[in-house]
């Protein structure tokens, strides 16, 4: 059993929407100019954590109460805590706080997480159109369940300082819940939004505006939060026990060979979870990036991983590249393993058929890699997200 101190704070919303990411991402970058910041999400997502990683130049870590158990969240938290040293944690959650995989629990929430880490809560409200109810709203999450640790409140999407005048002085007076931010509505405030969420930062830092969007966005938070209270909030997380490692457990890959396994990772392929990189450079890996949009031949490689993106929207350019896509069917039908997920598993494919007016794409198919005899067409909606759960290991 070990102890971590490092300070620590949740930072949570009402709903869906009501802009933690833009806030959590401003709040990370402002204190990262004098912090060593570690940014964490909860939940199964790609795109808020490159933000986050963007902000502090750590990479964001995911907790998920589903996906881990609680010791493994623990063991999660803390391994990138003690790996980069770092001053303080803040965790983004996911939809609502209390929103999980069930009615009537906690699993998969945000809540769920922030018990198990013991972490103080900072509640960010949608307070669109609302002065006085913002209080209730404040009341009625703390009383549906007490071991949330909700310590202060953060005002987004504010109108006007009559605006914030009147819902801080209401959740003051009210809860006795400090407000420690009330950010105005301001267009500058906004992130670029399409089918599976915000543009992925290895995408959108192509463009000065991208740039100039994150600057703005850390300066008007850093004007309307007081981040000198939320830091104090933090540093009164309790000390956290965590149980001897079980996933970075034991010599890792000591007096084996390496292996060299390619990534994939450009602006169509770049959702990776940081610690299965981690994991597979514990157990021998070296991890080889290579761009299935710019480089012109595989590296020198044992296997291959390609993660989700939005291979769909660079279909063209990833059908110009023959010589890779060339390179990549000829390891297959060579036996070397690849391992693709989401929108690798699209490029595998013998094609894809993108849909006319989604997203500026065609409707025009493309072909892929041809690993896999398969065709993939693009829908015009999301038809829905599922979860499943294996009912046995594999051997």
């Amino acid at each position: 059993m070990t102890q971590n101190n490092t300070p620590r704070v949740l930072i949570a919303a009402d709903r869906s929407s009501a802009g933690k990411t833009t806030v959590c991402t401003g709040i990370m970058a402002a204190l990262s100019k004098h912090l060593n910041v570690q940014p964490f999400k909860v939940g199964l997502d790609y795109i808020d954590p490159s933000y986050h990683t963007l902000a502090c130049g750590n990479r964001c870590r995911n907790l998920d109460g589903y996906l881990m158990t609680e010791a493994a969240v623990l063991e999660t938290y803390a391994h990138a805590m003690n790996d980069g040293n770092a001053d303080l944690a803040i965790i983004e959650g996911v939809r609502g706080l209390y929103e999980g995989f069930e009615g009537l629990s906690d699993l998969g929430s945000t809540a769920q997480v922030a018990k198990a880490l013991k972490c103080p809560v900072i509640l960010l409200i949608d307070a669109r159109s609302i002065t006085r109810s913002a209080a209730a709203v404040v009341m009625g999450y703390r009383a549906f369940d007490p071991a949330v640790d909700i310590r202060g409140v953060i005002l987004n999407k504010i109108g006007s300082g009559r605006h914030a005048e009147k819902a801080v002085s209401a959740i003051e007076h009210y809860t006795g819940i400090p407000v420690i931010g009330a950010v105005p509505r301001d267009d500058a405030m906004g992130l670029t939004m399409r089918h599976l969420g915000l543009v992925p930062v290895n995408e959108g830092r192509q463009s000065p505006e991208f740039r100039e969007r994150i600057s703005k966005i850390t300066e008007i938070v850093s004007e309307n939060i007081d981040l000198e209270r939320l830091t104090d909030i933090a540093e009164t997380a309790e000390p956290l026990e965590v149980g001897e490692p079980s996933i970075f457990a034991g010599g890792g890959a000591r007096g084996r060979a390496k292996v060299r396994i390619g990534v994939a990772l450009d602006e169509a392929f770049n959702f990776y979870y940081a610690d299965n990189l981690d994991l597979l450079r514990f157990h021998g890996a070296d991890i080889v990036y290579f761009s299935p949009l710019h480089d012109r031949a595989l590296p020198d490689v044992d296997g291959i991983y390609i993660g989700g993106g939005y291979p769909e929207l660079f279909a063209r350019e990833l059908e110009a590249n023959k010589r890779i896509r060339q390179g990549i069917r000829k390891a297959s039908a060579g036996g070397m393993p690849i391992y693709g997920e989401c929108g690798g598993l699209m490029y595998l494919a013998e094609q894809i058929v993108t849909k006319s007016g989604m997203h500026g794409m065609s409707g025009e198919a493309f072909e892929m890699v041809g690993a896999i005899p398969a065709t993939v067409e693009m829908g015009g909606k999301v038809v829905s997200y599922n979860i499943g759960s294996f009912t046995t290991d594999t051997p």
